[in-house]
């Protein structure tokens, strides 16, 4: 199963790498247009991949996992985080959908900013970049 997802996420971060940069580059704008149209597509395709092969035992465990964890988790994380607010929100659970959107936003941004800082922290402690 292992082999199943990293081939599939090998496949997907090669996908967001390529469509990222062709997009971005051929925009010519500041906007990061490339990512959110990476985005976009990886929430429609797992959205539709989720929608499809959960209703269906045509493919097998190891394919589904390949395409949905493997390819679209390769391809953008935030695919799935939209695929668990849309089931929390589907389960009518609209406490946890929103605490899990503020959380996830808000943390991620978070974080980010405390990695930037602990990154500066050692660059100016003189530890070469």
């Amino acid at each position: 199963m292992v082999w199943y997802v990293a081939l599939g996420g090998a496949v997907g971060s090669v996908a967001r790498y390529l469509v990222g940069l062709t997009v971005q580059s051929r925009s010519g704008m500041e906007f990061p247009v490339g990512t959110l149209l990476v985005n976009l597509t990886g929430c429609l395709l797992l959205g539709f991949l989720a929608g499809y092969l959960l209703q269906t035992s045509a493919v097998s465990l190891e394919i589904r996992a390949l395409l949905t964890t493997g390819l679209c988790g390769g391809y953008t994380t935030f695919s799935t985080f939209s695929y668990e607010t849309v089931t929390l929100i589907q389960g009518s659970d609209w406490r946890r959908a929103a605490l899990y959107v503020v959380l996830s936003v808000l943390g991620s941004l978070g974080a980010t900013i405390i990695g930037l800082a602990g990154a500066r922290l050692l660059l100016d402690l003189g530890h070469p970049a």
